[in-house]
């Protein structure tokens, strides 16, 4: 199974290209499309509530294994700039940049812009990317070009992601409903390990004791999933009303309101200093934190950290639980900046 996110701002062209990709399903601040053909199955999310919140951006990335980063032929713009931030915070190895709109500009004009791209995106995740593939929604022109590629590249991450099916499962919830009859059902991916029915395992961060009643995968009911999975479940022992989308389904999640990260800060960012109102996400789980501490290379405290800076530990605290792994890093922000990404930090 490919999972895919459209990624850029609201000129882009995203939208008409992740419509190209499927049939539209859920809508939110993200909106889900799927396609199933001859044993392909692919899941495209377009971040429909970016750049208005870089929640719904950092949604579509933990959901996905792949991002198409979406530019323009008028260029990168400073939504741009955010997004390509936000995939090296993550550290997001797969992707491709998609030149939208391109039966809008000259074949030479079009060269000119990769070669700009590959200087904005020098010294970051993206240089080992696929090359730029330009496309046309509306003659379709690169279209089929680009779907080969995304397959291509579904298939080398198909088999990083065998490589977690016998680690402790794991999965992430997305969307959560009632139905009548059958009671609380979510919607997610199986981010590690294997699910199985009659699972007993526990909602988190509320620390719910609960039961997977039945697994469906593309409306067909089945008896396990594996890592990479994108599930509906029915669960038993609990209600929709108390489910939130982040919450994750496992047995061994570390619950927090505090926390001590070593960080790496983006050098696009504006130093943050103690006292500062930041905000955390991990995962699609998301927390106002303030900064407390913070301890330089070399052991130093200090008021601030500088853009860029490396190895700083700071001290945050919160009043919201969250649920995590120690291998989960733990995105960085401050909401009331142009540039809103600080930086990425590790428990």
């Amino acid at each position: 199974m490919t999972k895919i996110a459209i990624i850029g701002s609201q000129q882009s062209g995203r939208t008409a290209l992740t419509s190209r990709l499927g049939k539209k399903g859920d809508v939110s601040d993200i909106t889900m499309y799927d396609f199933a053909k001859s044993g392909i199955i692919l899941t495209a999310i377009d971040a429909t509530g970016y750049p208005k919140s870089i929640k719904p951006l950092l949604t579509a990335l933990n959901l996905t294994d792949i991002a198409l980063l979406c530019i323009p032929t008028t260029g990168p713009d400073a939504y741009t700039g955010e997004c390509i931030v936000a995939l090296d915070l993550l550290n997001y190895k797969h992707g491709i940049i998609v030149l939208t709109k391109s039966d809008t500009s000259h074949p030479y004009a079009l060269e000119e812009l990769k070669r700009k791209i590959k200087s904005v995106t020098a010294g970051t995740v993206l240089e080992s990317w696929e090359d730029c593939i330009s496309v046309s929604t509306t003659t379709f022109e690169g279209m089929e070009e680009l779907k080969e590629r995304i397959f291509s590249v579904g298939a080398k991450v198909d088999e990083e992601v065998a490589q977690l099916n016998d680690l402790p499962a794991r999965v992430v919830v997305d969307h959560v409903f009632n139905v009548t009859g059958i009671g609380c059902v979510v919607l997610g991916i199986v981010q590690q390990g294997t699910i199985h029915t009659k699972d007993k395992m526990s909602m988190l961060p509320i620390d719910k004791p609960i039961e997977i009643r039945s697994i469906q995968m593309h409306d067909a009911d089945v008896k396990s999933a594996t890592a990479g999975s994108r599930v509906g479940l029915a669960i038993k022992n609990i209600q929709a009303k108390d489910v939130e989308r982040g919450y994750v389904i496992s047995n061994e999640e570390i619950v927090a309101t505090d926390f001590t990260l070593n960080c790496s800060l983006s050098r696009f960012a504006k130093p943050i200093a103690v006292g500062d109102t930041l905000h955390l996400f991990v995962g699609l789980q998301s927390a106002p934190v303030h900064v407390e501490k913070i301890v330089i290379c070399g052991g130093a405290d200090a008021d601030r950290a500088a853009p860029g800076s490396e190895y700083v530990v700071i001290t945050l605290s919160g009043s919201k639980k969250v649920a995590y792994r120690e291998t989960d890093r733990f995105i960085l922000a401050n909401l009331d900046e142009k540039q809103r990404f600080v930086g990425y930090g590790l428990v």
